[in-house]
């Protein structure tokens, strides 16, 4: 579905249905240098059994218009303008990696607001501070191949890949670059450097948990390197009401690697609190 927001053409994927604002939606948000199509097991199964689905790309990822941009807050006021647009009446926020800061943020705002918008949050490998390495950061900016490389390496377990993986001849560290270098090719505007540099820099992590009302689902990889458990620890001191859940022999593409353990905590724990 294509929507103008704040000036730009703005993709989200449905789920393979059409949408409805008045039932409840499930509004999936991304990490850095990818986009949707992360989410596409769980996307399809929530929008095919009683949800709604807007599975977003951010301004310069995937088919998103726009540059890539440069604060967790900017991203939080554009999803905000998404959902007013798309008229979302009652909404679970899930979000990966950069994208859990984004739903984090989002919600504190709406709260603070006096809105009832925000139902719920999901956490998906999620730290706080999202701090990353000076040598990534400079990888991104200047060595773009090398960074994806790095990001991959660091981002799977190496247990969940093949003979082990579920699903026979799908390569999932391949499919993960893939990803990261096809949103390289469709914007000129540095949009890894971006968002790590959003990531980074993002300091209102503790203030904006402290705000968030609704029920937090932390749901996190025990072999994640990128944004290890124990890095969530400020976010869960904030949020002692939380709900933790790590999953086994699973790194930071917890989607990718254990995609049907993903989908039934986050589904369980949406019908949950919106059903």
């Amino acid at each position: 579905m294509l929507l103008n927001v704040l000036g730009h053409a703005a993709y989200a994927y449905t789920g393979g249905k059409t949408f409805d604002p008045q039932l409840p939606t499930a509004v999936f948000i991304h990490g850095a240098q990818n986009d949707h199509s992360v989410w596409i097991l769980q996307t399809r199964y929530f929008a095919h059994h009683g949800f709604s689905v807007l599975a977003v790309d951010l301004p310069g990822h995937g088919r998103s218009k726009g540059e890539p941009l440069k604060t967790v807050e900017a991203m939080s006021t554009w999803l905000e303008a998404l959902l007013e647009v798309a008229q979302v009446q009652h909404a679970v926020l899930i979000g990966h990696s950069m994208g859990s800061l984004i739903a984090l943020e989002t919600a504190a705002h709406l709260t603070i607001k006096n809105s009832a918008l925000i139902k719920a949050i999901a956490l998906v490998g999620t730290a706080y501070p999202m701090k990353v390495s000076p040598q990534l950061l400079q990888a991104s900016r200047e060595r773009e191949h090398d960074a994806i490389d790095m990001v991959n390496i660091w981002s799977h377990s190496g247990i969940a890949q093949k003979p082990s993986f579920p699903g026979p001849g799908f390569y999932v560290q391949g499919g993960s670059k893939r990803l990261m270098e096809y949103v390289a090719r469709h914007n000129e505007k540095p949009v890894f450097f971006t968002d790590f540099s959003a990531c980074n820099d993002y300091q209102n992590g503790e203030v904006a948990a402290a705000a968030v009302t609704c029920p937090v689902l932390f749901l996190l990889g025990k072999k994640d390197m990128m944004t290890t458990p124990k890095a969530a620890a400020p976010l869960l001191q904030a949020l002692p009401a939380a709900k933790i859940m790590q999953l086994e022999n699973c790194g930071h593409d917890l989607m990718g690697e254990q995609p049907d353990q993903v989908l039934d905590s986050l589904f369980n724990f949406a019908s949950g609190v919106l059903k």
